[in-house]
């Protein structure tokens, strides 16, 4: 797909000088868009309209509202394509222990229910954020069981699965029960591909899911796929320290990535999720 000059107009970015394709996921199709106003990042979702990106705006705007992501600068639908343009990021480097307080700023935005008030259907993980006053129920309903029915309908289901994933929610059920949990604004897949730095060495945020949760489940993805050192995690515990026990509930919510990997690459995540699982249930 070409963005040519039938698009200069509709994107209202000034005099543009050149449109450069760039890697932009999966996804989207997306272009590095240079005008005299700015350089700008393009994404596009052909043959869809620009609600197909109202719940990554909503994000963006959800974690600058405290942090720092990139800047939302418009969405529309052209020509049967839904799009959205961002400020152009240009990437430098930074301090782990800066990037860990950045995240910890973003947990410090609280709600008083989990979820979010609407479902995030149009991903190849859906999301149910039915607002909910228990952790527990959010997490096993709105989660973990939304999840295993997307991997049941491709037959990567079993019984001895099953039987785990039950004593599991159980379990959750009867912590969380008695160990309330405070819902933080979540960034929802901070692995490392979704943090960087800018130029000026300011730590930010990138491809934001967010919903309200508990604050441990985006650590547990931290730990999940490495890229983050001991100064990530010393900066965020000096601003909005954990529970002394957090480490022992880290696979509780790697149980849940490792799930959604499962149900978007196959069984090649089936032995490291029956492993977390099981641990799960045994720590």
């Amino acid at each position: 797909m070409l963005i040519d000059k039938s698009w200069y107009d509709e994107l209202k970015l000034g005099q543009i000088q050149n449109v450069q394709a760039v890697s932009g996921g999966d996804i989207n199709l997306a272009f590095k868009v240079v005008s005299d106003t700015g350089e700008y990042f393009l994404k596009v979702q052909p043959n869809n309209n620009e609600g197909f990106f109202d719940h990554e705006i909503e994000s963006l705007n959800l974690i600058n509202s405290v942090a720092n992501a990139p800047k939302v600068i418009r969405s529309g639908t052209f020509q049967d394509n839904g799009y959205l343009v961002l400020d152009y990021i240009h990437f430098g480097t930074g301090s782990q222990y800066d990037l860990g307080r950045l995240v910890a700023k973003m947990h410090q935005r609280h709600s008083l229910r989990f979820g979010l008030g609407h479902d995030v259907l149009n991903a190849k993980n859906p999301k149910i954020n039915t607002w909910r006053a228990n952790w527990g129920d959010f997490y096993i309903q709105q989660r973990l069981n939304v999840l295993i029915n997307e991997v049941q309908k491709k037959g990567l289901w079993n019984d001895d699965r099953d039987k785990l994933m039950r004593q599991f929610e159980e379990k959750l059920t009867d912590y969380y029960q008695v160990h309330p949990i405070t819902p933080s604004l979540m960034h929802g897949d901070l692995w490392n591909g979704n943090v960087g730095f800018q130029q000026n060495h300011q730590p930010i945020l990138f491809d934001p899911d967010v919903f309200f949760g508990d604050r441990e489940m985006d650590i547990a993805m931290t730990l999940l796929f490495g890229g983050f050192n001991e100064e990530f995690y010393q900066g965020y515990q000096d601003l909005y320290p954990l529970d002394k026990d957090w480490q022992r509930r880290v696979p509780w919510y790697q149980t849940y990535y490792l799930l959604a990997h499962l149900n978007l690459f196959g069984e090649t995540y089936g032995a490291s999720f029956n492993n977390t699982l099981r641990q799960s249930v045994e720590n």
